[in-house]
């Protein structure tokens, strides 16, 4: 069979990679792609918003299957329009992507549906948000609607930083459009965790579990970013928790949005806080989790394309999903200055080193082609994944493999998965 892969970053590297383990796949194309994943899949130069042009480009090429792997086009309405062409496409359509499309609509989800989540208020008017600020207690959480990279969320410690978040968030839209409506939400604290789930509108299958680091220095300092690393599996995660989250959070989420008339199909992922109370529901996405897919299709011992054909047709209860009985961890290499500004067109080097047999990955995120070179084209660069026995094992071995890559302004936090060492 023939796959088209929308995106072009490191999530979308690993999907590839795995989709090409498939014995059902022939060809891979991925639009628009970068440098790693020209190494396992046909690049197009379709843009992912591009929504005519790339269903043309699936009737053109008589494409098998269509995945999207990123947020903005399953929220746009891409498998909408792949569908009324009769195009076979995997994801959510957009009426259940707003799952992530408006954290205003999730967080009203939960509470209509009595799903665990923190304590919230909605805001279309910053004048209101700012009088009910004035009455909160501290730590508080402002989360702009709409999609903003991962890097919509604003944690404040005061009612200066608050009254500042929403002046950045509303008032000087520094998430766009994002930020017309904000949720304000009480702090939690605990241990985060990310489960991504397969969904087919009716049944709902977690993967293994894993968690990401968001802030851009160590010690989970600085801005938040799309994510700075990644460990697979939580060790905090326990089978004990996952079969709670299971009969309170993951079937009651696919049975709240098939009662509101918006069956999910797709990737959800469920970003957890393990807090003492029990785990809450921090967010959800609609697709893979951007470093998650990194640390956890490495693991996957099922076969993807038959996971993604079973959400399509209905039959994931028919499925055993399987994962390795190990670790593994991704470090992100970034430009210097991420998320901010950077410096873009460094040749890399240093790809030769790395072989799956062996456990050790490097997936793509940010790179191109400048004639024969490789060189970096973004924020976040490479993710470097490496697989061990245990998880410190793993986390010596993808550190290890870090210093096989080489570029000018190469950055990275020290400290990925350091929680793991305390566990």
């Amino acid at each position: 069979m023939k796959v088209l892969i929308v995106g072009g970053g490191g999530r979308e590297h690993a999907i590839a990679w795995k989709v090409a383990k498939s014995p059902m796949v022939d060809k891979i194309y991925c639009a628009p792609g970068n440098a790693g994943i020209a190494s396992v899949a046909e690049c197009v130069p379709i843009g992912a918003m591009e929504f005519e042009k790339l269903a043309d480009f699936a009737q053109e090429k008589a494409i098998d299957l269509t995945v999207i792997g990123m947020d903005d086009p399953l929220c746009g309405g891409i498998v909408d329009v792949f569908e009324a062409r009769g195009l076979r496409v995997f994801g959510p359509r957009k009426n259940a992507a707003i799952i992530e499309g408006s954290k205003a609509f999730s967080k009203d989800l939960m509470a209509k549906y009595g799903i665990p989540t923190a304590e919230y208020k909605n805001f279309t008017d910053p004048e209101e948000a700012l009088k009910y600020l004035e009455t909160a207690s501290f730590p508080i959480v402002l989360k702009a609607d709409g999609l903003a990279l991962g890097k919509g969320v604003l944690i404040c410690n005061t009612l200066e930083e608050a009254k500042d978040g929403v002046k950045q968030i509303m008032q000087d839209k520094k998430f766009g459009a994002a930020g017309n409506e904000m949720v304000v939400e009480r702090f939690m604290t605990g241990r985060e965790v990310s489960a991504l789930c397969f969904c087919d509108g009716e049944n709902i299958v977690p993967m293994t579990s894993a968690q990401d680091h968001k802030r851009a220095g160590d010690g989970d300092t600085g801005l938040n970013t799309g994510g700075m690393g990644t460990f697979s599996p939580s060790p905090f995660y326990t089978p004990e928790i996952g079969s709670w989250c299971m009969e309170h959070i993951y079937k009651p989420t696919m049975a709240a949005m098939k009662a509101e008339g918006r069956p999910f199909k797709g990737i959800l992922f469920v970003g957890l806080m393990l807090t003492e109370e029990g785990p809450k529901v921090l967010e959800y996405n609609a697709r893979f989790g951007d470093p998650e897919t990194q640390v956890v299709l490495p693991r996957m011992k099922t076969d993807l394309v038959q996971m993604f054909n079973a959400c399509i047709d209905g039959t994931l209860d028919q499925q055993n999903l399987e994962f390795e009985d190990n670790a593994a961890v991704c470090v992100v290499l970034a430009s210097d200055g991420y998320p901010l500004s950077y410096e873009k067109g460094f040749p890399i080097t240093g790809f030769e080193k790395f072989h799956d047999e062996e456990g050790y990955y490097c997936f793509h995120a940010g790179s191109k082609f400048d004639g024969d070179a490789i060189v970096t084209n973004g924020g976040r660069v490479l993710g470097v994944t490496a697989k061990g026995a245990t998880l410190k094992e793993a986390r010596e071995n993808a550190y290890k493999a870090t210093e096989w890559i080489e570029f000018a302004n190469k950055y990275m936090r020290h400290d990925i998965g350091k929680a793991i060492d305390e566990a």
